[in-house]
């Protein structure tokens, strides 16, 4: 029994029209590339940073149109012998354009092209010279190869290539419809030159956009680099800060537990709600703690050491001072009650100026004072010139820095001012509330003191 044949698997062949859609498909972009400008009508160099370069292709524009249209009216009227009121209209239908370069080359093409190949079918009635050059007189070409220069600038890469194509078959036309007594030498020579200048001017401006483009991704990279280094500085002030968290909490925690023991006579319902902070103090404290393991690197471990505050100060510049950068402190004797945010706040403002004077200042001379005023805390870091050159100080830094302290200023409340002075030196002035006078300490009087264990942390 006969069987019919399987299908193929190689599937349906391919229509036989597919390379005339694939060539139509090509004619209507280029078409498309001749018939609608890639860009938007700005100027060329619009975004030059110098006034003078914003000007300069109108300028040149200026000079072309200046100098092209006189003399095509002059060549065609004196050695082609076109009519001069025919050989004026021509000229500057030809020229005039030219003035569009900077902001529309592609509309300014659709203007001279025609005009160039209407000169030819002119120059075509008229009887041919020694020295005549035709399609293209000399004046027609040079301005024509500036008119592509300008195209190469702007235009994309397909509509460069229809630009070149109508060229060469307006200059193929011409030449088959041309006697033989014509010299038709331009009709291959434009082609030509004009392909030479259409990529210098693509060249020119592909290397201009991969240019513009560079400069888009560092600042994009740049602004990325800032955020992460503010993000990691924030993370890094949360864990400094979940010390001083736990500390509280654990006094919280030891006082309602102590409580019934401390306070002769509490009743039930009071031995419940303080057993109840307690519970609730203890359980904060574990979420603290789940808390930092998510804000710790992977494979780092807690600082078990206590954040370093005030007190600590003067062991910080003699530090300074043995690293060679000599620095004074003045610290006031009575702060009053300081919190601990600020106190730690304060130090770390002080640590990191000094370390930002030892790496962009080496060997000024530095002073650190430290005040407390009516509601504030003020900080000031200031040092002289570096006594040789040093590298310029960077507000992004990796994390530490003017980045750090500004948001450890802004985590209490505070102001920043930062700045270089008149004598080349640097100033550094952090402000930050303190609590009135008359508040009560964040650990009552009789309290125990209370450390927190390193499972809190």
């Amino acid at each position: 029994m006969a069987t019919s044949p399987s299908p193929s698997p190689a599937g349906p062949p391919p229509p036989a029209d597919g390379l005339l859609s694939a060539a139509r498909r090509n004619l209507r972009e280029l078409a498309h590339g001749l018939s609608h400008a890639s860009h938007p009508s700005t100027p060329l160099l619009a975004d030059a940073p110098k006034q003078w370069q914003r000007l300069l292709p109108y300028v040149v524009v200026l000079a072309l149109a200046a100098t092209f249209i006189p003399v095509t009216i002059t060549v065609l009227a004196s050695q082609y012998g076109v009519p001069g009121a025919l050989a004026g209209a021509l000229g500057v239908a030809q020229a005039a354009p030219l003035l569009m370069l900077a902001h529309r080359p592609l509309q300014a093409w659709w203007i001279i092209f025609p005009a160039d190949i209407v000169s030819a079918l002119v120059l075509l009635a008229h009887d041919p010279g020694r020295h005549d050059t035709w399609p293209w007189p000399p004046p027609t070409l040079v301005a024509y190869l500036f008119l592509l220069l300008a195209l190469g600038l702007r235009e994309t890469r397909r509509t460069v290539v229809a630009v070149w194509a109508a060229t060469a078959t307006a200059g193929a036309v011409l030449h088959l419809i041309a006697p033989s007594d014509r010299a038709t030498g331009s009709a291959l020579l434009l082609p030509i030159l004009g392909a030479v200048v259409l990529v210098i001017g693509a060249a020119v401006r592909e290397r201009g956009e991969a240019t513009r483009r560079l400069a888009e991704q560092e600042t994009i990279s740049e602004a990325e680099r800032a955020q992460r280094t503010l993000l990691e500085e924030r993370t890094r002030i949360a864990r400094e800060l979940h010390d001083v968290v736990a500390h509280h909490m654990s006094v919280i925690t030891v006082q309602a537990d102590s409580a019934p023991y401390r306070i002769s006579g509490l009743s039930e319902p009071a031995q419940e709600e303080f057993a109840s902070i307690a519970a609730a103090a203890r359980e904060s404290l574990g979420e603290m703690r789940r808390l930092l393991s998510v804000l710790r690197s992977d494979g780092t471990e807690g600082d078990r050491a206590p954040q370093p505050g005030l007190d600590r100060l003067q062991q910080l510049v003699e530090a300074t001072v043995r690293a060679g950068l000599p620095v004074e402190l003045s610290l006031a004797a009575d702060l009053g009650e300081v919190p601990s945010a600020v106190d730690l706040s304060a130090y770390r403002i002080v640590q990191e100026a000094l370390a930002n004077v030892v790496r962009h200042a080496p060997g000024a001379r530095t002073q650190v004072s430290v005040r407390a005023s009516p509601g504030h805390l003020n900080v000031l870091v200031v040092n002289g010139p570096a006594p040789k050159p040093a590298s310029p100080l960077e507000s992004t830094g990796t994390g530490h820095g003017l980045v750090g302290m500004r948001e450890r200023v802004r985590l209490t409340g505070g102001t920043l001012d930062t700045g270089p002075l008149p004598d080349g030196g640097f100033r550094v002035a952090a402000r930050m509330p303190l609590p009135p006078a008359d508040s009560p300490a964040v650990s009552p009087p009789g309290s125990p003191s209370v450390q927190p264990s390193p499972e809190d942390l």
